[in-house]
């Protein structure tokens, strides 16, 4: 496997004058500086992210007030987000037999620990509401992974495509998670940093990331995998070709070692709480989840073509899966981006799509996948102003409007 570096060939302040009066500094900035610097690269994204979200979060609680219900409950009160709260407040297996239903005992343990937990322990330390908390966990996170976001993407391809990959991902069609107590937002912040840490080769630090986005969620296998085949790759493209500097093999091989124990850990917790070494797949089945490969993906992909009785949230989803496709083709064959970034992104696709059950939230397994977003950032990077305002406009405000249908038309888990 191959990659490139490949940059947007548009006018922007590159980064040469900053490297160079880093090599005229003796030794290396430390972390603060380095985070400073970062940050100052990313305020106009980030801004900019923000804004976006705002417009979002602005639609849903004028929509909200319409239905008669509070925003806070809107964000941090309903599906997924009734575990999340449970298990901060009472703990990873404590039952609450009243919202199992047909699953039975120990439902909410399908459920990864490290979000449940960085809010139980903000309630310790700021008194807060236990929703309170939640959200404002969920909305700092997605603040940190637009940061990584932009900072992944900068390094690949510079600061003006960093900056329209951070503004798209605001606008996706299940953007609306991004502001809920959900997993979604500590998962991403937690896995862009991780493949940061690895195209700066900060080895111990991808590992310790991937370790914790691994225990955040199912779909932390993703940068697990990516954070250990690019470890590996670095490695054999060493061998390959002496000249290349030797890589810190030591801190390479203990950063494959640590990212793996987070997914494993807890697969292997819930497996000695049910008493079976498949415990928490047989959990999983039992919520009518399951891994065949894509075949009921497809089927729900068809229905959009052959079923009469069609809901907007369908129609959208089945768009995005196919979209969510060709822009893979597309960054695999045109413009692959490094390994880390590329594995990453393959491994959420296999698990989003190849997961049985569940079709009307493939939008939301799918959004983690920012690199998905490289063709659009690249070209709206050479675009006119014009064109880009038309453009981000229109999907901003399409992204609100559907946020809200999520929300208070669609029935189910967005």
């Amino acid at each position: 496997m191959t990659h490139t570096h490949i940059r947007a060939d548009v006018p922007e302040t590159r980064p040469v004058a900053r490297h160079a009066a880093d090599k005229r500094t003796p030794g290396r900035p430390g972390v603060g500086r380095r985070v400073l610097a970062s940050l100052r690269r990313a305020r106009k994204a980030l801004l900019i992210h923000i804004g976006l979200r705002a417009v979002g979060l602005a639609v849903m609680a004028v929509w909200a007030r319409r239905e008669g219900v509070g925003p806070l409950e809107v964000l941090g009160g309903r599906w997924d987000s009734d575990f999340y709260l449970h298990m901060a407040e009472h703990g990873l297996t404590t039952e609450m037999p009243a919202s199992c239903g047909p699953v039975g005992p120990g439902c909410q343990m399908a459920f990864f620990p490290v979000y449940p937990l960085v809010v139980r322990w903000t309630v310790n330390v700021t008194h807060l509401p236990v929703n309170w908390a939640a959200i404002g966990v969920a909305l700092l996170a997605s603040v940190i992974a637009a940061w990584g976001v932009f900072a992944v993407t900068d390094k690949i391809y510079g600061r003006r495509v960093a900056l329209f990959t951070c503004a798209l991902f605001a606008i996706v069609p299940a953007a609306l998670v991004q502001s809920m107590a959900y997993t979604e937002p500590v998962f991403l912040a937690l896995s862009a940093w991780a493949m940061y840490a690895v195209l700066t080769k900060s080895w111990l630090t991808a590992g310790v990331l991937a370790f914790l986005a691994g225990a955040t969620r199912p779909s932390g296998s993703a940068i697990v995998a990516a954070v250990v085949l690019a470890g590996v790759w670095e490695i054999v493209q060493w061998r390959r070709r002496r000249r290349v500097q030797r890589p810190p093999v030591g801190r390479i091989l203990a950063a494959s070692l640590i990212a793996p124990l987070g997914w494993f850990g807890y697969v292997g917790f819930v497996g000695l709480h049910f008493g079976r070494w498949d415990g928490y797949f047989e959990l999983q089945d039992r919520w009518g989840s399951k891994y065949d490969g894509g075949i009921d993906t497809l089927r729900s992909l068809k229905k959009t073509f052959t079923d009469t009785h069609l809901t907007l949230n369908h129609v959208v989803v089945s768009l995005t899966v196919v979209a969510a496709v060709v822009l893979f083709v597309m960054i695999t064959r045109k413009r692959r981006p490094p390994v880390v970034v590329w594995v990453f992104t393959a491994m959420i696709m296999l698990v989003a799509l190849g997961g049985a059950g569940f079709y009307y939230s493939k939008m939301r397994f799918i959004m983690p996948a920012f690199p998905l977003l490289f063709p659009f950032a690249l070209a709206l990077a050479r675009a006119r102003r014009s064109t880009v305002m038309w453009v981000v406009g229109a999907a901003t405000v399409v992204s609100a409007l559907f946020g809200g249908n999520l929300n208070f038309v669609w029935w189910a888990n967005p």
